[in-house]
């Protein structure tokens, strides 16, 4: 099964996920808002350089339903730019038909079948647990959101959820998709991956 994060990455959630994922050796896929990788490109490239597969999930959050075409098409440009994935999700997993049938010629448009509510205030911890744990199946793709709004739930849920279902022999993957293509790296994330070459060849060197 696949696990997946949508609208980080941000500093408050997004590196505690990738520690929990690490400690269980889990590659999972985060899809990203452009704006939020703007701010945070670290945490952004901590992801990559962790192994895990990233999408677009639009520069501003916007809703397809609620924009019109080329405003939604222009802001999924500039969020591609900085994140360089054929993968997309849309925001709260709706479009309207022109724009599906655009994006699908351009994106592999990535859905869920298991929504963990994590970020629904309206319900508890151990509610939003079982909801996963329920519908879960092989195969399935599962959403989380490594957002503030989510975070304490998902702070809760998270390993439990992970621990139940490798109890039951689930085995995770990341969504892979036939090449990456990072168009684009900003000022700020060619700065950091200029100090990290740098420290790689300092350590090398030592």
């Amino acid at each position: 099964m696949y696990l997946t994060f949508d609208d980080g990455p941000i500093p408050e959630v997004t590196p505690w996920v990738l520690e929990l994922l690490r400690k269980n050796k889990i590659e999972a896929t985060f899809f990203a808002v452009g704006e939020n990788v703007f701010r945070y490109p670290e945490i952004f490239e901590q992801i990559i350089d962790e192994g895990h597969a990233v999408g677009n999930h639009t520069y501003h959050h916007l809703q397809g339903l609620k924009s019109d075409n080329l405003t939604y098409y222009k802001d999924i440009v500039q969020a591609d730019k900085l994140i360089g994935s054929n993968l997309f999700r849309p925001p709260h997993g709706w479009l309207k038909r022109a724009q599906y049938r655009y994006l699908s010629g351009r994106y592999k448009i990535v859905m869920w079948d298991v929504i963990s509510c994590d970020y629904n205030q309206n319900i508890t911890k151990e509610e939003v647990l079982q909801n996963v744990l329920d519908f879960a199946r092989a195969g399935s793709i599962i959403t989380f959101h490594d957002s503030k709004k989510a975070a304490s739930h998902l702070y809760w849920v998270l390993p439990r959820a992970i621990k139940a279902l490798k109890a039951e022999g689930y085995e995770f993957s990341k969504i892979e998709f036939p090449k990456v293509r990072r168009l684009y790296y900003s000022p700020a994330i060619q700065r950091i991956r200029r100090f990290r070459n740098n420290l790689r060849q300092l350590s090398h060197w030592a």
